[in-house]
């Protein structure tokens, strides 16, 4: 039996260059993904916010004082509220409360710890152990306890003046001119209660045990967590349909009749098609309304002791004070669709619009086709079997099928 060889040193080496070329990798970080107009935004925001602070802090401050009337990491807090206002660590709460309360920790640990870098250590460790409970995690909060602690003066009347004044006029600032630049500060940090949660849709409460098994501090708010879970969803329901428009998956030629019809003619046209409803069209083809079985059995008296067969026959074949022709009892107006609409547009109302066909126009608003609930399923159940046989869910042409168990005969 052969022996296999060690490998050589020049394969080991190789390998180990990989490794590190992939771990450094980790180093350069994704692009932040905002264009050109919000970041001018998020620069001009951080300029007026600091040079207003500034000025106002330096005005109260007057002349007299010696000390400090502005603080370095108030730059790092304008980075948050201008350029992440919906990021849970700038809310106000956290960066009033985290820079503030993290100052007062940062004068209790100098007044007791004669050692500078213990203090502040210790100072640092303390402000992020009262942030996380109170929920006002602000990162610039371990900036503010280690300036008092490092700052020679009185740390209490620091925690006053320049931090809490400096860290209210920033956040006034914020709130002005993230509302008038389209941003909303305060930012929403859970979504409303929802009550049309789909059957296999994720719930709130599914968020909140995939945020529990993950363990980390997210620089995200829970509301726009949930809202891009949403998206991603969509995205990929979009994705697994492809490209399927109403054109691909629509009945032609679509049966149709004018609101002059008569009940008689209408009702021999759906039964001799084997279909459930008819477009109703003007001479220029243009949908006017819809007439549908459901629309002959609720015309039927449905108070006579006689069977369904003979109130219908009554109703088709006329009687003195009851409706003759298509126009009097169509539905109108219909909700239509146009021929190049994806397909996933058409899910909402058939799920919750309460339609069952929908008639399909061109641009100019001519009847080209019409597509029933059985058509969009079939087709969503196509696109689903092929991406788990790892095909490709394609738009597929129904044209010239057989007609559809929804449009069997009435």
């Amino acid at each position: 039996m052969p022996l296999s060889s060690p490998p050589s040193s020049s394969s080991s080496s190789q390998s180990m260059r990989v490794r590190l070329a992939r771990w450094l990798r980790h180093f350069w970080p994704a692009p932040l993904g905002i264009d050109g107009r919000e970041r001018l935004r998020f620069i001009v925001g951080a300029v007026i916010g600091v040079l207003v602070t500034g000025l106002l802090s330096r005005w109260w401050a007057g002349g007299s004082s010696a000390g400090p009337w502005m603080v370095a990491s108030l730059g790092a807090s304008a980075v948050l509220v201008f350029g992440m206002p919906s990021s849970p660590l700038a809310q106000p709460w956290p960066v009033l409360g985290g820079s503030t309360l993290s100052a007062l920790v940062g004068a209790v640990c100098s007044a007791f710890i004669p050692d500078p870098a213990l203090a502040g250590a210790v100072a640092v460790g303390l402000a992020i152990a009262l942030m996380v409970p109170l929920r006002c995690l602000h990162p610039p909060g371990g900036a503010m306890a280690l300036y008092v602690v490092l700052t020679a003066g009185d740390g209490w009347h620091l925690a006053a003046f320049p931090i809490l004044f400096n860290v209210i006029v920033l956040l006034v600032s914020a709130v002005v001119y993230n509302g008038l630049t389209g941003r909303r500060y305060p930012h929403p940090q859970r979504m409303a209660a929802r009550t049309d949660i789909a059957q296999g849709a994720f719930t709130a409460s599914d968020v909140d045990a995939a945020l529990a098994h993950y363990n980390q501090v997210l620089d995200v708010s829970r509301a726009d967590l949930e809202g891009l879970l949403h998206l991603a969803g969509r995205a990929a329901f979009q994705r697994t349909l492809g490209e399927v428009r109403c054109s691909d998956i629509m009945s032609r030629p679509p049966f149709a009749v004018e609101a002059g019809v008569s009940l008689k003619d209408a009702w021999a046209l759906m039964r001799a098609q084997q279909i459930k409803a008819l477009p109703v069209v003007d001479a220029q083809r243009l949908v006017v309304g819809i007439v549908t079985v459901a629309d002959f059995m609720r015309l039927a008296n449905l108070d006579m002791h006689e069977g369904l067969g003979q109130r219908l026959r009554t109703l088709v074949m006329g009687r003195t004070g009851q409706p003759q022709n298509v126009g009097e009892i169509m539905s109108h107006p219909v909700q239509v669709a146009h021929v190049g609409q994806h397909a996933m547009d058409l899910v909402p109302l058939f799920s919750q619009g309460g339609h069952h066909h929908i008639p399909i126009v061109e641009s100019e608003g001519r009847l080209v086709g019409v597509i029933t609930q059985t058509d969009l399923v079939r087709t969503l159940a196509a696109a689903v079997q092929g991406r788990d046989e790892g095909g490709s869910a394609g738009p597929t042409s129904v044209r010239g099928r057989a007609p559809t168990e929804e449009q069997a005969s009435p």
